[in-house]
């Protein structure tokens, strides 16, 4: 009779049906399915984020060795050619003005700046991250040597900027100084400086191809220098902007060059100067 009664209280209780769990546990690896996948698309695609701009480092390294290439013959063009996922090369018009003084005469130079954009929200190091790339030479405002190039690329990540937040591989056109001297009847001692001058080209449509043209270039010779000086300024610049800590230069954003003392060695110390114009168009080829 006891056994009776246990049975029929057991015989009340229900069980999960098995077509109920089957539902829960296929919801279950649906829901951890669907988790992973996000996570794995996330990463591939943070991945190519991030080799898009190991890739615009080169890019734009080969770019400021382009310039080089371009600016001293006029007519001579190059075209570089990229693939970006995320990323955009872009031209930002008179955002460094170089002024060269010469025995205390100034003659100001104003260029633009490429960069290559890649938008924060698909890569990211971290705000005011900079990055110093291309040359290894860091001391001072001009570069110096036979192989020295023409411009300076750097990293930077700064945000907010008026045009947007982006991760940025730049390439800005720098001073580049040479000195000689050629023992003769005037013991003459030369410096030579190149700036080339980046100018807007035409952009007739939208192209992952870059390109530059050399559009001349002019020659200035001064005698009799005892000094020169470089200082560069940024017409852009505010607190948020192109400012001085954007391209971060060396050496306070100037350099002095004094020549007094070599009157002793030399009869003449001679200034050339020579500046191009290089436009910088999209889409043309």
């Amino acid at each position: 009779m006891m056994f009776s009664k246990f049975h029929k209280k057991r015989s009340g209780k229900r069980g999960i049906s098995p077509v109920i769990s089957s539902v829960i546990m296929t919801g279950a690896m649906v829901a951890i399915l669907s988790v992973t996948l996000a996570f794995a698309n996330n990463f591939l695609w943070a991945r190519v984020a991030e080799g898009d701009f190991d890739s615009s480092k080169q890019l734009m390294h080969t770019v400021g060795l382009q310039i080089d290439d371009v600016a001293w013959t006029v007519g001579r063009t190059e075209t570089i050619r990229y693939a970006s996922q995320y990323g955009e090369v872009v031209f930002e018009p008179s955002v460094l003005i170089y002024n060269v003084s010469v025995n205390g005469e100034s003659e100001l130079y104003e260029t633009g700046i490429l960069m290559f954009n890649l938008p924060t929200s698909r890569y990211s190091i971290t705000n005011d991250y900079w990055e110093n790339i291309f040359p290894d030479q860091n001391e001072n405002l001009t570069l110096k040597g036979t192989s020295a190039p023409v411009a300076r690329v750097f990293a930077i990540e700064r945000t907010p900027m008026p045009d947007g937040k982006y991760i940025r591989v730049v390439v800005a056109p720098s001073v580049r100084v040479l000195f000689s001297s050629i023992n003769s009847s005037t013991n003459t001692y030369y410096v030579r400086m190149y700036l080339p001058v980046l100018s807007a080209g035409e952009s007739p449509r939208l192209s992952e191809t870059l390109t530059l043209t050399g559009e001349s270039v002019k020659a200035y010779t001064i005698n009799n220098v005892t000094s020169i000086s470089v200082t560069v300024d940024f017409p852009k610049g505010t607190s948020d902007d192109f400012d001085s800590a954007f391209f971060n230069f060396p050496g306070d954003d100037s350099e002095v060059f004094d020549f007094s003392a070599f009157y002793s060695d030399y009869a003449n110390v001679v200034l050339e100067l020579y500046l191009s114009e290089v436009s910088v168009g999209f889409g043309l080829s």
